[in-house]
């Protein structure tokens, strides 16, 4: 089921959301808004659409179906949470609006919530016996929490309703294959083709059944068929070669692995496969090619270094070897294989007394295996009869759980930067900004400096190298106040540092009371400290990794402190308590100093201050995961989504995969 589940959801109750009718008392603008929130959605610009009803809910709080409009949106980016908490005010604002309580059920069912889920989808069933999609919906939620019969019941109300559906054939048949029935899923999965004949999960589905009874030719029909239906679909080519192996078609099965990998260079299984069959056809350097990328996916899977090890051994590398049955006992202790292993290598490594120790720990483990066999709980690992090298399934066992699947995006997602005041292109962009936050004091500062580049940004800097070291020289013969903060700004921005805050240090001599030079000066203490330890190679930084659930890490060897930048930004904080960048900007380095409390409370009171300040919001939803408090953090991070942090939802898909696995 999974994701292809979740798009039929969606994909059947899209037209929901462009019939649904304006409030015949809304103003103009109002349905104008509604209108683009809608055809944003239609058109699957999703962030797009999040914006424009933003600034509708802004002119009506009250606005329930902008809220589920919302949510709808949030859902399709990955943001879950975010999705549940829309669809909760749309309900909250109109209790009897059916289709949201549909909607939030189906968000609750993916977050595992699938007894409030199933409250949802009756009370949406009981406001509307008549509509066919709560059946539906509700049929998947049971399934996913195994109640196979109950599926079936509510796959087959909605048959009745509407027999035109080919998913409703397919779920149905792939919840009688739980229940061992396979022929009246080989009926439903027929049932599907002859709906739709050119929809490639019904062959696909077909194809995957016929496989399991061992029928690989008229499998391999349907798979090629599931291709020819949609060729970027990965899951036939991936079965396909597994019926290609089975059939002793090496090449073939070797072509298959490829094209998913192209279709998807992160499939880690696929690399897995592939290195297996190199390396049973003698294509020794590829298939440690193959393993090595695996373990770069998936560093924690103990079968990666069982079969590399087995690999560098026929290689002759036998120090390798020993360092991967070192890695794979270290992630199984009971691994009773690899200790065999493990002894032989040692033995050519002329360590007997090793060897001997090894063979010893194997033969208790073995021992200890055959006296437990029907004590399913004992590791599989302990079993010599049992081979590790075989193709494995696209759901097979891997390391005690399901293979583990990578992001697409394997890149780090850090803290949104700190704010300062910096030289930059005005944006041409028209934004509607909602609650403008306004500082006079800022303001005011701004009209004073009198410069058409200078603004308060996170951003780097886009002008030109060039036009900066001018800029740079216009400025250095000044002696004002005014003129050394600008010459500040342009020494830091051609990274002369030291130069920089000097001059800050100067202008606060002539103004001990101007809160946004101890700012600027912060911020060049802060960049000075992360570009020496980025010259150290040990740039200090909080990331997230692929898995957000993943804690954060501070990746530098040497210790870097803030110290200086902080004290700078509790002096602005005195002289202006008001102005909410300033605890944002200290809670960043707080954050990076390690201290995450204080950090959340800073985040938290910039937030009090400025509540649409989109990168407070990220970046306190990344400290909070790191202190184990997922939910909130992802929460957090969706509000950054909602309001144009585009990040927000690579950090919500991966926590949702994380979640779904």
């Amino acid at each position: 089921m999974g994701n292809k589940l979740r798009a039929n959801i969606f994909g059947l109750l899209l037209l929901i959301m462009s019939l649904t009718a304006v409030d015949a008392t809304a103003q103009l603008n109002k349905q104008y808004f509604y209108y683009v929130g809608r055809m944003s959605l239609i058109n699957n610009h999703y962030k797009e659409a999040i914006q424009t009803l933003n600034v509708l809910l802004q002119a009506d709080r009250d606005a329930h179906e902008a809220y589920f409009l919302r949510g709808v949106a949030k859902y399709n980016l990955d943001d879950i949470l975010g999705a549940e908490q829309d669809f909760s005010v749309a309900i909250e604002k109109n209790p009897v609006y059916t289709v949201a309580y549909q909607y939030r059920a189906i968000a609750r069912s993916m977050l595992g919530d699938y007894d409030d889920a199933l409250k949802d989808f009756q009370e949406a069933i009981d406001l509307r016996p008549d509509r066919p999609e709560p059946y539906y919906s509700r049929g998947v939620t049971f399934f996913l929490s195994q109640q196979f019969d109950k599926a079936i019941e509510d796959f087959d109300m909605f048959i009745r309703f509407d027999s035109r559906v080919a998913d409703a054939y397919i779920n149905r048949g792939t919840a009688y294959l739980h229940l061992r029935d396979t022929l009246k899923a080989f009926e439903n999965y027929n049932q599907a083709i002859r709906t739709n004949r050119e929809y490639t999960e019904g062959y696909f589905r077909r194809g995957s059944l016929l496989m399991a009874q061992k029928k690989y030719e008229e499998a391999l029909e349907d798979l090629n068929k599931a291709i020819e239906c949609d060729s970027t679909y990965i899951l036939p080519y991936f079965n396909r070669a597994l019926v290609n192996n089975n059939m002793n078609r090496i090449q073939e099965a070797l072509n298959d692995f490829d094209q998913v990998i192209l279709i998807d260079p992160s499939a880690a299984l696929a690399y897995f496969n592939r290195a297996i069959i190199r390396t049973q056809i003698g294509d020794y350097n590829r298939a440690l090619e193959d393993y090595n990328t695996v373990a770069t996916y998936t560093p924690n899977n103990v079968l990666v270094y069982y079969n590399r090890a087995l690999l560098y051994s026929r290689l002759g590398n036998y120090t390798a070897a020993l360092a991967d049955y070192d890695k794979a006992i270290e992630l199984y202790p009971d691994f009773a294989n690899a200790y065999l292993n493990r002894s032989s290598v040692k033995y050519l490594l002329r360590d007997p007394k090793g060897a001997d120790k090894d063979k010893y720990i194997a033969e208790e483990k073995i021992a200890e295996y055959r006296s437990k066999l029907n004590d399913s709980t004992f590791s599989i690992y302990a079993d010599t009869s049992r081979k590790f090298n075989q193709l494995l399934s696209f759901d097979s066992s891997f390391s005690g759980n399901s293979f583990e699947q990578v992001s697409e995006d394997n890149e780090l997602i850090t803290l949104k930067p700190l704010f300062k005041f910096s030289m930059i292109q005005p944006d041409t962009l028209q934004k509607i900004e909602i609650e403008r936050y306004y500082a006079p004091r800022v303001d005011e500062f701004l009209d004073m400096i009198d410069h058409s580049l200078l603004a308060l940004t996170c951003q780097q800097s886009d002008i030109v190298p060039d036009s900066l070291i001018a800029m740079n020289e216009e400025y250095s013969t000044g002696r004002d106040w005014i003129s050394l903060f600008k010459h500040g700004i342009t020494q830091n921005l051609i990274k002369q540092y030291t130069s920089s805050i000097n001059t800050y240090t100067q202008a606060i001599a002539l103004q001990p009371g101007n809160p946004f030079l101890y700012f600027n000066r912060s911020a060049t203490r802060a960049e000075m400290t992360d570009f020496i330890s980025s010259i150290d190679n040990s740039y200090q930084r909080i990331i997230i990794e692929s898995d957000p659930v993943a804690r954060l890490r501070n990746n530098s060897k040497r210790t870097y402190n803030y110290d200086d930048a902080i004290e700078d930004l509790n002096k602005a904080a005195k002289l202006y308590p008001e102005w909410a960048y300033i605890y944002y900007n200290r809670a960043n380095l707080l954050a990076l100093s390690g201290k995450f409390p204080e950090a959340y409370d800073d985040y938290t009171h910039a937030l009090e201050l400025h509540p649409n300040l989109a990168e407070a919001y990220f970046n306190r939803g990344l400290v909070q995961i790191y202190m184990k408090d997922t939910r909130k953090g992802c929460l957090d991070i969706s509000k950054a989504g909602e309001l144009g942090i585009k990040e927000a939802y690579a950090v919500l898909k991966r926590y949702t995969m994380v979640q779904n696995e």
